[in-house]
């Protein structure tokens, strides 16, 4: 047994501040500073109190959306669900529709918090919600409705200090990155284990939103952009929804970065260095797996936009630039009403008989970036003593980097149908939870249908709360399985059939037998032991010379096979009545 290992002592500075070591604060001034409220404003936001330096707590953000609450008819405050440790999460809806929604009109989901430490989305949207109901901006209201989740991440968002983000610039305390349960809720959206993902899921299907933005702080090297974003469809890459992702590309994309300039910020897209002292190298704008939020409203076929505001920007630039685009997509939104919705309809009419998946870098450069760079030197570090990159705050020159990609691993088959056995009701409780449309078994029903069977596979490191698994080989049979009461029936004919066939087909990097809803398959229950095997093989091999002969060819070709007495013995087992024939048997059904 390994000998525990003590951790090593803290040292104490007289300050640990993240300005003592990170990089100079480029000068910066634009006009969205106009929307900050003065000192003595009635409406004044907790966070506008500090000058934009610091987010309030919880109960401090659900009291100031309480006190507009009261005094404006344009809001309600709904509880959407409960984090594991007790508190309620709010959803802020903000219409002039009353209770019924008009059809004609999206609905817009913000969401802040899932990462709560990346806070920016919350201060932001309270002061822009201020404007709405107080201020003159209530024709933002006129033709869209919005539904506002100040904090997903609630649990995490009170475990907060100075050191939570030490490569961010404020606010000056901030909250933790995952739950309570110490799961990622941006790792979380396809296998739905957190409470607060559920609670997320349960929105979804209660308002059935039209654009969805998912609000982030980004790490990494220092640049001029302040709010950077993306979305697939991002230049034609990656999109589920095609229709979704050229209006994301053509119509949205335009109109926000318009407005952030115009505003005094830099829009860019997602950053994410090859090497952050070596700009040359190039960035990724890979494809990325449904369980991030914006992979996955593609998958679902809900715009879905990603925004990923630059960590070393100080915080009330960030919570300005926040404003602006919220601001600004409210209006695109607005104007392009219809042109969202033909593009969402087109969308959900696919019927795709197979879908890319399992992304893998693609060698090759898929596009140049003229990117903005602060200027840097290399010094030699004592403590690493090695050469660092110190960024000295200042703009440096537009340098032509090569932007890398992804292209797809596998194309999953879309089956016309799943048939999910009763005996798994957690998967079809997350199904349900997702908005997918089933059948549900009264009697029971024996249908044809292709089974899986894996032939290896890996358990890999425990993640995100679970033991994944990772299915390296797989063999197909087709049988007549008889499903109990209970079992379900889903068609892929539905909107969210896609989504459905991703969480089923087992060689899905992010379905549920990789995320180890189906380990029970992966242990054989009944043995057969050597002596009573070895004269069985005796029979078989006598009675069937085609055995014999594969036998034999073993023998020839596998020397460990041949060497080893046990697993030639397996090799009869496997082939005789007695063996398990569930072993490593996939239950859930493929209709043809």
């Amino acid at each position: 047994m390994a000998n525990a290992q003590t951790p090593p002592p803290r040292i104490t500075l007289d300050d640990l501040a993240p300005e003592t070591f990170l990089p100079p604060i480029p000068v910066w001034s634009g006009a969205s500073q106009a929307l900050i409220a003065p000192a003595g404003d009635k409406w004044i936001t907790p966070s506008e109190k500090t000058s934009l330096t610091a987010t309030p707590n919880y109960e401090e953000t659900t009291a100031f959306l309480k006190k507009m609450d009261r005094q404006s008819a344009l809001m309600r405050i709904e509880t959407m669900g409960v984090t594991p440790e007790g508190r309620k999460l709010a959803a802020v809806i903000l219409t002039k529709d009353g209770e019924q929604f008009q059809a004609a009109k999206p609905v817009f989901l913000i969401q802040a918090g899932i990462h709560s430490g990346e806070i920016d989305g919350k201060d932001a949207m309270l002061m822009l919600i201020r404007d709405m109901l107080f201020k003159g901006k209530d024709s933002l209201l006129d033709k869209i409705n919005i539904v506002f989740i100040p904090v997903l991440n609630a649990d995490g968002h009170e475990r907060s200090t100075p050191f939570s983000r030490p490569n961010q610039r404020g606010p000056q305390e901030m909250g933790w990155r995952n739950t309570a349960q110490n799961l990622n809720l941006n790792r979380d959206f396809m296998k739905a284990d957190a409470p607060e993902m559920n609670a997320l899921l349960g929105l979804m299907r209660k308002y059935d939103p039209d654009f969805y933005i998912d609000l982030h702080v980004t790490d990494g090297m220092d640049y001029q952009y302040d709010i950077t974003y993306g979305f697939d469809g991002w230049d034609g890459l990656y999109a589920d929804s095609p229709a979704i992702g050229k209006w994301l590309n053509d119509v949205y994309r335009p109109k926000a970065d318009a407005a952030l300039a115009a505003a005094g910020h830099i829009p860019g897209p997602l950053i994410f260095a090859r090497d952050d002292g070596d700009v040359s190298k190039g960035t990724d704008l890979p494809a990325f797996a449904p369980r991030f939020s914006h992979a996955y409203g593609d998958l679902r076929r809900l715009p879905t936009v990603l925004v990923e505001n630059h960590s070393l920007k100080p915080y009330c630039q960030r919570v300005l630039g926040t404003y602006v685009l919220l601001e600004s997509t409210i209006r695109t939104l607005g104007a392009e009403a219809k042109s969202l919705k033909a593009a969402i309809t087109a969308d959900r009419a696919l019927r795709p008989t197979a879908i890319n998946a399992n992304w893998k870098d693609k060698a090759e450069p898929v596009s140049w970036l003229n990117f903005l760079t602060i200027a840097s030197d290399e010094v030699m570090s004592p403590a690493s003593g090695a050469m660092v990159t110190r960024f000295n705050g200042k703009p440096g020159p537009a340098v032509k980097i090569p932007v890398y990609g992804s292209e797809p691993g596998l194309q999953l088959p879309v089956a016309k149908a799943y048939w999910v056995p009763s005996t798994k009701p957690d998967v079809i409780a997350r199904l349900k939870a997702h908005g997918i449309a089933m059948e549900t078994l009264k009697a029971a029903q024996t249908v044809e249908v292709d089974r899986v069977r894996l032939t290896s596979f890996k358990t890999n490191a425990p993640a995100e709360g679970r033991v994944a698994v990772t299915a390296t080989g797989f063999t197909h049979e087709t049988a007549k399985v008889t499903y109990r009461p209970g079992s379900v029936r889903i068609s892929t004919d539905q909107p969210l059939g896609a989504l459905a066939a991703y969480l089923l087909e087992p060689e899905s990097e992010d379905s549920f037998l990789a995320w180890g809803f189906f380990n029970e398959i992966l242990s054989r229950v009944e043995y057969m032991e050597p002596y009573a095997i070895a004269p069985m093989a005796e029979r078989m091999l006598a009675e069937s010379p085609a055995l014999k002969a594969e036998f034999e060819k073993r023998l020839r070709e596998e020397k460990e096979f041949a060497a080893s007495p046990l697993r030639r013995l397996q090799f009869f087992y496997e082939r005789s009545p007695f063996y398990d024939d569930r072993y490593l048997l996939y239950p859930v059904g493929r209709e043809p």
